[in-house]
């Protein structure tokens, strides 16, 4: 077959065809990269946002609600309205930042160099023992996606242009006395209520639900009824705090530790010394002769017996520690001129005085005014210390080797854990059903669930690789057991839909009950006998606080809604509860009580003036921008 195709593509026809299908292709292939798609999101005064910088803005957006409301959003995110909403708030976001950067640059805001190099060096999370560590930076910043130092300097030059804008808007806004006072006038209001609470469970007797609403009802709401995506793993873990448990320490140990770090434990001897300073020129010959003779003088007035103190407040060119005399405080070795260094630490005893010392400032006397002698702690004071070091050492170079085999060998043997816990003598055990959010420790670690939902893991049915939760804790696992993301069968909600559509039903019939009472209520006639059917009955509640806690909120903030009663008109509504029942609500008496100012309400005033003073510059912004988006659909992965 294949040598009658050989044969039948060597005529004339055939290889005009096959031309016209090569050219075919070329042109298709020159038109696809002369004409790429656009994956924009959105579009502010003809700048992009691109898919990337939304997917990413979206994911670090939504793993801090799932951190924050764990299960809650996990049952959010089955609604498909409510993460179409959410999506939709994430570009608005976007756009709104795109919006303040591009006022940034059109009012010139800038953060120079210097000042974004200052920020760097004084943020808390990249210094070691109070001084800024360049290796902890680029650790961090690369844990934090950041691969270069440059992009990291750039997302902050944006950040701090961002906030510099946002300063200046909130920083000019200000609450007025007026303004405080009907606040505190507000808080501190009081009514007098009276309620009746209609349960909605009485109503249902006797609702019927038709397989047809059921069934209805399932088909539009099936994101209500999805079985996630779970899996159960089997895995290894490794732990120092196990292993520190089997750790043995001897007093040998313990004294060849204290022996290697000996410098560790001794505080070195510390000299404070001060010093009067006789500046000259460098280079300039004549300066420094007269430095030189001003200085010889003042040694000779120190040999006469004046007080240093007083000549070093007299003629110290070092202003600074002159007005105290000349102290400079303790100094460490390495801190000064190798010549003040060597003439100060050459000073024997305090009250000592050095001859001239030379250096690029000029000419010095040194006096020693306090010395600390060397000391040395010693092996029993720190032993305790030293046992947990040595214990910790230990653990942690255990738990390196054991890692180190725990990776070799179950990438070894892939298709199974046995050799691997065999190596590092460690028990396989069987995580509980996961799903990519809301998992207990340590299966709330990011790193645990991309490997356990991982190709490698569910495709391959291999070992994953060795995955460092942190210095202290290391994992490898395998597929258990898996199961895909599936709607429950009708048969399996039935009931469910039915208890729902029946609560829903007597809620709508309670609804209707209480808005005919209130009809009644409003034009003065008496309810009580209506709401005694109805197994009800009025309470009343007097001086009810705007943020009552013995109160249903929705009673209580219903109660806050209504208008303040007038003769001849009954301030009055209907309100649903969290339960799902209803009440009657009215109005009978208001009480507004004077209070003393509060500093906090006129700072939580000026905070909300400045969020909206903020609020309405972007909605400015927006009035005079082109911006053009479109819908967001869900991001394949996250």
């Amino acid at each position: 077959m294949l040598e009658d195709i050989r044969e039948s593509s060597q005529g004339l026809t055939a290889k005009i065809i096959l031309g016209l299908i090569i050219l075919t292709f070329a042109v298709a292939g020159i038109g696809s990269y002369t004409n790429s798609v656009d994956t924009s999101v959105a579009t502010v005064n003809g700048e992009k946002i691109s898919q990337q910088a939304f997917n990413k803005a979206y994911q670090a957006q939504r793993s801090r609600m799932a951190q924050q409301f764990g299960e809650m959003f996990d049952t959010l995110s089955n609604d498909s309205n409510y993460m179409a909403n959410f999506r939709q708030s994430v570009l608005e976001n976007l756009i709104n930042e795109k919006l303040i950067d591009q006022s940034a640059e059109s009012l010139a805001i800038r953060v120079s160099d210097e000042r974004l190099k200052q920020t760097i060096r004084t943020m808390p999370e990249f210094q070691v023992d109070g001084a800024f560590d360049n290796n902890r930076y680029l650790a961090i910043i690369n844990q934090a996606g950041f691969f270069q130092s440059s992009a990291f300097r750039d997302y902050l030059r944006v950040e701090m242009t961002r906030r510099q804008l946002s300063q200046a808007l909130v920083a000019t806004e200000f609450n007025l006395p007026y303004q405080e006072k009907l606040q505190l006038a507000l808080q501190n209001q009081t009514r007098d209520i009276r309620f009746a609470t209609i349960a909605a469970k009485q109503f249902e007797a006797g609702i019927e639900v038709s397989e047809e609403e059921i069934k209805s009802y399932y088909l539009a709401n099936q994101n209500r009824f999805e079985n996630k995506e779970q899996v159960k793993v089997n895995y290894i873990s490794l732990n120092v705090n196990d292993i520190a448990k089997g750790i043995e320490v001897t007093d040998e140990d313990i004294a060849n530790y204290y022996q290697d770090n000996v410098a560790s434990f001794t505080q070195a001897e510390q000299r404070r010394v001060s010093h009067i300073l006789i500046e000259f020129t460098e280079g300039d010959s004549e300066s420094e002769a007269a430095a030189k003779t001003k200085a010889e003088a003042a040694l000779s007035r120190l040999s006469q017996g004046e007080d240093f103190a007083e000549l070093a407040k007299e003629l110290s060119n070092d202003t600074f520690s002159g007005e105290n005399g000349g102290d400079l405080d303790f100094l460490e070795a390495g801190v000064m001129e190798p010549s003040f260094d060597e003439a100060a630490f050459a000073l024997q005893n305090v009250g000592d005085t050095t001859e001239l010392v030379k250096t690029s400032f000029g000419y010095h006397l040194i006096k020693l005014t306090e010395l600390k002698a060397e000391v040395i702690q010693s092996l029993a004071d720190v032993k305790d210390e030293l046992k947990a070091k040595v214990s910790n050492e230990k653990a942690q170079e255990a738990f390196y080797e054991q890692s180190q085999k725990l990776a070799q060998v179950s990438f070894e043997f892939p298709d199974s854990l046995e050799d691997a816990a065999s190596e590092v003598n460690a028990t396989i055990e069987t995580s509980a059903w996961l799903s990519r959010t809301g998992n207990p420790a340590p299966f709330d670690n990011v790193k645990i669930i991309d490997a356990a939902f991982s190709d490698i893991v569910l495709q391959d049915n291999m070992n994953s690789d060795l995955i460092e939760v942190s210095d202290e804790v290391a994992l490898v696992l395998r597929l258990d057991t898996y199961q895909e993301a599936n709607v429950k069968p009708l048969a399996e909600v039935s009931a469910q839909i039915t208890t729902l559509l029946i609560a829903q039903k007597a809620t709508q019939k309670a609804q209707e009950t209480i808005e005919e009472l209130l009809v009644q209520f409003k034009a003065g006639n008496d309810i009580s006998e209506q709401l005694a059917q109805l197994n009800a009955g009025f309470t009343t509640k007097a001086g009810v606080a705007r943020y009552s806690s013995d109160l249903d909120q929705s009673i209580s903030r219903e109660a806050f809604v209504l208008a303040h009663p007038v003769e001849g008109a009954v301030s009055a509504s209907s309100v649903a509860l969290s339960n799902g029942d209803l009440a009657l609500v009215e109005v009978q008496a208001v009480q507004v009580i004077d209070a003393p100012a509060n500093p906090q309400i006129a700072q939580q005033q000026t905070s909300q003036l400045a969020q909206s003073a903020y609020k309405s510059y972007v909605d400015s912004l927006k009035i005079g921008a082109k911006i053009t988006s479109r819908t967001v659909a869900e991001p394949t992965s996250y």
